[in-house]
């Protein structure tokens, strides 16, 4: 696993931050600090480190399980977006309007409400009563384990195996947003990015360090890499396998750890050039200026250029020139369940899910008939 780097001088600094949010938690619990239930089922994906766990493949997960049984909107604060307040998400919004997560989930699922708003609960007030979203019956809330203003009905919890709460520190000396005994607040717990081939000896120990409680639920997950898709959409995508080890591949990525991508891609070929960038990078003329010269500075005949889906949704809209654009690929990532508990996730979410909406409907037949 991989090992946290601190800098020790910033301890005091990280005692603070931990007395600052504990007292908070500790005012949402005392009931000081208000945190409001919703009549509808309301689902958070979170994680307690900053940093990517993997939040948008989880909530695609979500969205595809449950699409086509029920109206689904998602809600985010859009980071990075550069506007403010609540926004609905349209056919022709962009990514600088809704943020890159927002805009890429709303590109892959255009029948479902996308929408984004920094106050959450403002934001499902708003879908509830918006002329076009006043249908949806579940919100799936992307990175609001904090967001303690919400009662989600279901609390998800992602922690990147490579990168286990119980190894790691509050901020600035480590990269946790609070206490691993925040955890507590989750019904379900994923691991997330799990190798492959994991030992069994694994599961029990990562099940044991995070104390799970008899109301929890651990599962673990890893990525599966999809087809290279070509960035304007004109060409046609292919499958990993048919990167040869002649291939020269140019990586640019503006994500978290984009370790996982190299690793796969090194399966392939190793002949990689990796230009890396900060977690959700917004790319200048001058980075694009560079990934093309450094693309027509590889002599290599059989070279391409690859990038996340995440990255690739940020550029979509730019004016690219056609190295670029011509030569790009992007490869998506979807959830794989591991320990065949697959069918067991989809149960507790879909029950969930089936039960609420019942209520809600009682709900509004109630309110109806009061007036």
């Amino acid at each position: 696993m991989e090992a946290t780097k601190r800098h020790w001088i910033l301890i005091p600094v990280a005692f603070l931050y931990r007395i600052a949010t504990g007292l908070r938690n500790k005012l949402f619990d005392w009931k000081i600090l208000r945190s409001e239930e919703f009549d509808l089922p309301v689902i958070s994906v979170g994680n307690l480190t900053v940093g990517g766990t993997g939040k948008t493949p989880h909530i695609e997960y979500l969205v595809n399980l449950l699409k086509d049984k029920h109206e689904i909107a998602t809600l985010s604060r859009g980071y990075k977006r550069k506007t403010s307040g609540f926004r609905l998400s349209t056919a022709d919004s962009t990514p600088q309007e809704i943020g890159d997560e927002p805009y890429q989930i709303k590109r892959k699922f255009p029948d479902i409400h996308v929408a984004v708003d920094a106050n959450r609960c403002r934001g499902i007030h708003t879908l509830c009563k918006h002329e076009q979203t006043k249908g949806t019956e579940v919100i799936l809330l992307d990175d609001a384990f904090q967001h303690r203003h919400v009662t989600p009905g279901i609390n998800i919890l992602l922690m990147d195996y490579n990168r286990p709460i119980y190894d790691d520190a509050l901020l600035p000396l480590g990269r946790l947003r609070e206490a691993p005994k925040g955890s507590s607040r989750a019904q379900i717990i994923i691991v997330t990015k799990c190798p492959v081939n994991i030992k069994p000896i694994n599961f029990r120990i990562t099940a044991k360090n995070l104390e799970i409680r008899p109301y929890q639920r651990l599962f673990f997950t890893t990525f599966q890499y999809g087809d290279l898709i070509p960035f304007d959409s004109q060409g046609k995508s292919h499958p990993l396998s048919s990167i040869h080890p002649d291939n020269q591949i140019l990586l640019f990525t503006g994500i978290a750890s984009a370790a996982p991508l190299v690793d796969k891609l090194k399966e392939y070929t190793p002949h990689i050039i990796h230009l890396s960038y900060g977690d959700h990078h917004n790319f200048s003329k001058a980075d694009l200026q560079e990934i093309s010269k450094q693309f027509q500075a590889i002599k290599a005949e059989n070279k391409l250029i690859v990038t996340t889906e995440k990255d690739a949704a940020r550029l979509m809209g730019s004016t690219l020139d056609e190295t670029i654009a011509n030569n790009t690929y992007y490869i998506p990532i979807e959830v794989v369940f591991l320990q065949n508990q697959q069918e067991s996730f989809n149960k507790y979410i879909t029950d969930y899910v089936s039960k609420n909406s019942r209520n809600r409907i009682v709900h509004q037949r109630t309110n109806v008939h009061k007036s």
